[in-house]
């Protein structure tokens, strides 16, 4: 019988062996395990910092919005009434001109020699006029007295008459050629900004001429063009004919910036039908040039006011597959997501809340992302929210949300 070697185990010794692997396994695996679970027992009871605000009540205004263009109030092309030598412009393009203000100056002296000759033809006529009226004086005594024929003082009659007339005609005459005197001066009919000069001094100007000298943009006021849908004209066109004031206001093109306020001056007639949507200008007092012709505008139209709506911060709704909700913060400090139906967003930036909370209500603006249905929360100030605790805090299950 062959002894075994003194390097090699007997079974007995290697079972032992695998016996303390496996306990020693055991133990690692208890101590990781406990490890763990002293890091993860504390983030399952622990509440989730959150950031809350309270639904409140106030008026906030009913509002429609478009997409506006501005226009100018007026637009005058200044051309001359008369034909002449243009002499001089006393405007520089660009130039903001008050209403009758010197804008051009035209040749004027045939119109002047002209109303010297209408002048003379009338101390003409009026002298005929007095020698035929002081014949006809004497006529009618002597007709009196039946030293004269009846056809003879007729015909003194007719005489006197067309010498009226001649008067007449010579006043009009002069008046006409003191009219085209006074065209040569040619004023601006509006006040406004005047563009670019299309003639320049010496050159023939005609009264056919359809281009003109300049133009006048009026922008004190200054109106804007834009459209309402056909499905809200109810709302505008009652309080328009019964003379209320509607207020307008043009925002920058972000939409958050006021540029200026006006009040709704014309509604259309008649809706478009190719667009099913209603005109309506509005106008603006435009004292400091905030707005320019043919500018692109967004246009926020009050129709109404919305008395003690219900408001939350926007950063309160949320919005999913099944539409807006909320996390409403209950009295034992645990959340509970509330779906909402909201209106109009007021001038401050908060939200109407039609349906699904009522003033008083806690509502989460931050720390939504790690809240469901039942998560517990710790609502604390903005500055008090550590970024290791909303990293630590329980994550919200994946899923779809409750009630779906």
């Amino acid at each position: 019988m062959i002894a075994n070697s003194p390097t090699t185990p007997s079974p007995r010794s290697r079972r032992w062996i695998v016996i303390l692997l496996v306990l020693i396994l055991l133990i690692a695996a208890w101590f990781v395990h406990s490890r763990l679970g002293k890091r993860a027992m504390p983030n399952m009871d622990m509440a989730t910092p959150v950031q809350a605000s309270s639904a409140v009540t106030g008026d906030v205004p009913a509002t429609l919005t478009s997409l506006g263009t501005v226009t100018a109030n007026a637009s005058v092309t200044v051309t001359s009434r008369i034909d002449g030598h243009l002499r001089a412009v006393y405007f520089t393009e660009g130039q903001y001109v008050e209403k009758g203000q010197l804008l051009a100056q035209i040749d004027t002296r045939a119109y002047q020699a002209e109303l010297t000759q209408y002048q003379g033809t009338l101390v003409e006529s009026q002298a005929q006029l007095t020698s035929a009226r002081l014949t006809l004086e004497r006529y009618q005594r002597l007709y009196a007295k039946d030293s004269l024929a009846r056809q003879d003082l007729d015909t003194q009659q007719s005489a006197a008459r067309q010498y009226e007339g001649a008067v007449q005609s010579a006043q009009g005459q002069i008046a006409a050629a003191q009219l085209n005197i006074d065209y040569g001066r040619i004023t601006a009919p509006v006040a406004g900004y005047v563009g670019l000069r299309q003639v320049d001094p010496g050159n023939m100007v005609h009264a056919s001429d359809t281009s003109g000298i300049v133009t006048i943009t009026q922008t004190h006021p200054i109106a804007v063009k834009f459209s309402i849908p056909q499905a809200n004209l109810k709302s505008v066109l009652g309080p328009l004919r019964q003379g209320q004031t509607l207020p307008v206001s043009t925002l920058e093109q972000q939409g958050a910036q006021v540029i200026a306020t006006g009040k709704v001056m014309f509604i259309s007639n008649e809706v478009d039908t190719t667009t099913g949507s209603v005109q309506l200008k509005a106008l603006f007092e435009n004292a400091d040039d905030a707005l320019y012709p043919n500018q692109f505008v967004n246009v926020r139209l009050q129709v109404g006011t919305l008395k003690d709506a219900v408001l939350v911060p926007a950063a309160a709704v949320q919005l999913s597959d099944s539409g807006k909700f909320v996390f409403i913060v209950g009295a034992d400090n645990t959340v509970k997501r509330q779906a909402v139906t909201t209106g109009p967003t007021a001038e401050d930036g908060r939200v109407v809340i039609s349906q699904g909370v009522k003033a008083g209500d806690r509502v989460v603006t931050q720390g939504i992302d790690s809240l469901s249905s039942g998560s517990k929360v710790k609502v604390v100030q903005a500055q008090k929210i550590d970024s290791n605790e909303l990293e630590n805090a329980p994550r919200r299950r994946m899923g779809p949300p409750p009630g779906r």
